[in-house]
């Protein structure tokens, strides 16, 4: 045995009907153990992981110190449990920095933030709800605790409500379930609010979730109208206007449509559509 999933020379053509390139099977374990990790999006124990990802827990445990070796998980010395290392952090931020939406982005956002005078964080979609991917700071003193990798609520932020307003229910994160806690009342006014998102193609926070903070928030979709990105401008409520039609709207939808007719043009890969 050689640890090979397949008897096909890897030096042959891939594309040949009905046969595949050689895998190593070692590695597609080792996949299985990182994937279980990935679905459960929390710090597991050596036997949680093992038996998400269909392991004898001896099986499982080589596997774990190699990958804990090389970065891809860390070990709580505390706990037990693992979690995702820094180099599968640092995967995750070059995966990120090559994704043409995100690319085309940053140097938009940053000019934003020096145009306004206000902070403006990108968005993406991840499993527990929208993430900040990047926070651009600005001339306006903000006092919010956000930074990259903060998760905004998807019933009290305009992010959250802006990934709603323009995905399907089936898409949203579980979270927002137990952020509604079944108040008929609550999911009223919270349907209120993705009507009126989706009529102004934006949407906004006054004073919430932090007092004396408010937002605006505007989606980016792709060419097949998926919403690839969020853009979401954030500061004090004494200085940010946060009128439909005003400035600060305008300059946040003009910056929306800018990036969204970049990554018009390329595919889902990032190479130019012919």
């Amino acid at each position: 045995m050689d640890g090979t999933t397949d008897a096909t020379d890897g030096t042959e053509a891939a594309g040949q009907s009905g046969r595949a390139s050689r895998g190593v099977q070692s590695v597609d374990v080792a996949a299985r153990v990182l994937q279980a990790l990935a679905q459960a999006r929390r710090p597991l124990s050596p036997g949680d992981i093992a038996t998400l990802a269909g392991l004898p827990p001896a099986q499982a445990h080589p596997y774990l110190v190699s990958l804990t070796r090389l970065g891809l998980l860390k070990r709580d010395p505390m706990s037990g449990d693992y979690a995702p290392g820094p180099m599968t952090l640092r995967l995750a931020l070059l995966h990120l920095e090559n994704d043409p939406a995100y690319r085309a982005a940053v140097p938009r956002v940053v000019a934003l933030a020096r145009e306004t005078g206000f902070c403006v964080a990108i968005c993406t979609r991840a499993p527990q709800g929208p993430v900040v991917v990047h926070f651009e700071r600005a001339a306006f003193p903000l006092h919010v605790n956000l930074h990259v990798g903060s998760v905004m609520s998807l019933t009290t932020t305009s992010t959250g409500r802006a990934f709603c307003a323009f995905t399907p229910q089936t898409q949203w994160p579980q979270a927002w379930h137990e952020q509604m806690a079944g108040d008929t009342e609550e999911r009223t006014r919270f349907d209120t609010l993705l009507g009126e998102t989706r009529e102004h193609g934006m949407s906004r926070s006054v004073n919430t979730p932090s007092p004396s903070v408010s937002s605006l928030c505007a989606p980016v979709f792709d060419a097949s109208g998926r919403l690839r990105l969020a853009l979401t401008a954030i500061g004090p409520t004494a200085a940010l206007d946060v009128a439909w039609e005003g400035a600060a709207a305008s300059a946040l939808r003009a910056t929306a449509a800018a990036i969204a007719a970049q990554i018009g043009t390329s595919g889902s890969d990032g190479e130019v559509a012919a």
